[in-house]
């Protein structure tokens, strides 16, 4: 099986080409393929798994998993890379392109040079902010209070914040967030410093992968909950380990746009 390792500022998957390679039809040997070459000692390595397959619905569809099997509905930085090898692989030549994803169908503007796809930008939609379709379930988070404040870009996220983000134990706090009892579907967990209305720096713990060095619907989520907060402006540059991404929550539509770059690493085969 033939497989391309990408990644959107450090967050990194390894990407199959269901246009040309045969994926397993049932989803649990899907998931189980995903562990295996997500595995960074012993498999290819990455935060997971990416399928980039046929659908009536958009110009490509995203099939996303995570490190440890489950599906997942979206991935920011993981949507720009497809964005980039289906126009980089010639699966089509649209600009701006369409994926369909679990949030819904996408729209992404691609910046080319050089007849090469090197930064995207990608309409996220709308956020959803109502907490019961976030999931967050309000009693147990009484029961057990976090401070956070909830937002969802197609899968949830809990964003906290900090006077020192890398004073923070994210090997710790981490899991518990992310397996609050508060959470039915778990959540992914960001631990935010404000710099000025229009720069934050943040960190991630997400759900199913663990540390990552970027999270894209992550800082989305950022980006509305300073709004909502009245912590951030509407546009904003945020810092994550693995590099920085603009983010803009338009009032023109509602929607959250992220830009940010997209990197391929290499291509290779593996007996799948």
């Amino acid at each position: 099986m033939r497989f391309t390792k990408m990644h959107g500022i450090g967050n990194d998957y390894v990407y199959i080409n269901g246009f040309a390679e045969k994926l397993p039809v049932d989803n649990a040997a899907l998931a189980a393929l995903a562990v295996r070459l997500a595995d960074r000692h012993y498999g290819i390595g990455g935060d997971g798994l990416i399928a980039i397959v046929p659908t009536d619905k958009a110009d490509v569809r995203m099939r996303m998993f995570n490190a440890d099997g489950g599906e997942a509905e979206m991935c920011g930085n993981g949507v720009r890379c497809v964005g980039k090898y289906a126009y980089d692989h010639g699966l089509t030549r649209n600009n701006p392109i369409t994926v369909e994803t679990g949030r819904g169908v996408l729209s992404l503007a691609l910046q080319i040079e050089g007849g090469k796809v090197t930064r995207v930008t990608v309409n996220m939609s709308q956020p959803i902010l109502d907490l019961p379709r976030i999931p967050v379930d309000a009693d147990k988070l009484r029961e057990s209070p976090l401070d956070a404040t909830f937002v969802s870009m197609g899968n949830p996220h809990a964003v906290i914040y900090v006077d020192d983000v890398n004073a923070i134990d994210l090997a710790k706090l981490g899991p518990a967030v992310e397996n609050h009892p508060a959470f039915p579907r778990r959540i992914n967990a960001h631990w935010v410093q404000v710099h000025s209305p229009h720069e934050v720096t943040m960190r991630t713990w997400e759900r199913g992968s663990g540390i990552t060095l970027a999270c894209g619907t992550g800082a989305c989520g950022v980006c509305v909950a300073g709004v909502r907060t009245a912590r951030t402006a509407r546009n904003i540059l945020a810092h994550l380990p693995g590099g920085d991404l603009q983010l803009e929550w338009r009032q023109s539509d509602n929607n959250v746009y992220m830009t940010g770059p997209t990197i391929e690493v290499f291509s290779g085969e593996i007996d799948a």
